[in-house]
């Protein structure tokens, strides 16, 4: 068994080594990541400036996006994983937060190529990236019902985990979840550089949950719950399009 592990977080993130650590002894895992971070790139590639792909020791590093190192991968290393596997990010990918995410975004350029492929995220802080790695063992390795399997991971689609920055033995269990709404407080900061110009900073604190349903992911996360949301990449609002299609 095959494993392309990559990231949004850069080659030297622990969550990257966490996943090795996961996966070691399961199979052959080939490492491929961003030489610095590019959390929030979402499914950019780059177009306008050579890529260039050189062997770290550790993995492989791409001087451009999450996505751009699986195209990479595949293209230009010639590799044929069975499973692409992404992350483990640091900070949760839950909500509206998958539509800014590297992490999500290297999973879905795996689906676009026809790879079976998984996005991990830890929702806490790295102290408990242990635990996290267990419960990614856990998920993908543990029978009955392991995740490496195709049958599992939805056609035309990733599985999207995020894990609770909880001990394991506080993790409550797993559910099968929906996309929630995440929003930021407040988005942008006004700052002075030293010459009293004006400049702003994105970013900001997740607002408070306007649900309890313990099917939306982000709840369950905050519950204590391991969330796994299935998401496709066919973006199309069959709804709309229906009514727009019988509309008088």
């Amino acid at each position: 068994m095959k494993f392309l592990l990559v990231n949004d977080d850069g080659i030297s993130a622990p969550g990257l080594e966490a996943l090795r650590g996961a996966v070691q002894g399961r199979g052959e895992a080939t490492v491929i990541a961003p030489h610095q971070q590019h959390s929030g790139m979402s499914h950019a590639i780059t177009i306008h400036r050579p890529l260039r792909v050189e062997d770290a020791g550790q993995g492989y590093t791409v001087n451009g996006t999450p996505a751009d190192c699986v195209i990479m991968a595949l293209e230009a290393l010639k590799l044929e994983p069975d499973y692409v596997l992404s992350g483990i990010n640091h900070g949760a990918n839950l909500g509206s937060d998958v539509l800014y995410s590297g992490t999500v975004a290297a999973a879905m350029e795996g689906v676009l190529n026809g790879i079976p492929s998984i996005a991990f995220s830890l929702a806490g802080p790295t102290d408990f990236l242990p635990e996290a790695a267990k419960v990614v063992e856990e998920l993908l390795f543990a029978k009955p019902g392991f995740l490496v399997n195709p049958d599992l991971i939805p056609k035309g689609g990733i599985l999207n985990i995020n894990i609770p920055g909880l001990p394991r033995e506080k993790i409550k269990g797993v559910r099968f979840t929906r996309l929630g709404v995440r929003r930021y407080n407040p988005l942008i900061h006004e700052r002075r550089d030293p010459r009293g110009a004006s400049y702003y900073w994105l970013g900001g604190t997740p607002g408070s949950l306007e649900s309890d349903e313990l099917d939306i992911d982000l709840v369950a996360v905050d519950q204590g719950y391991v969330s796994i949301t299935p998401l496709k990449l066919d973006l199309t609002n069959y709804e709309e399009l229906d009514r727009l299609r019988n509309r008088s």
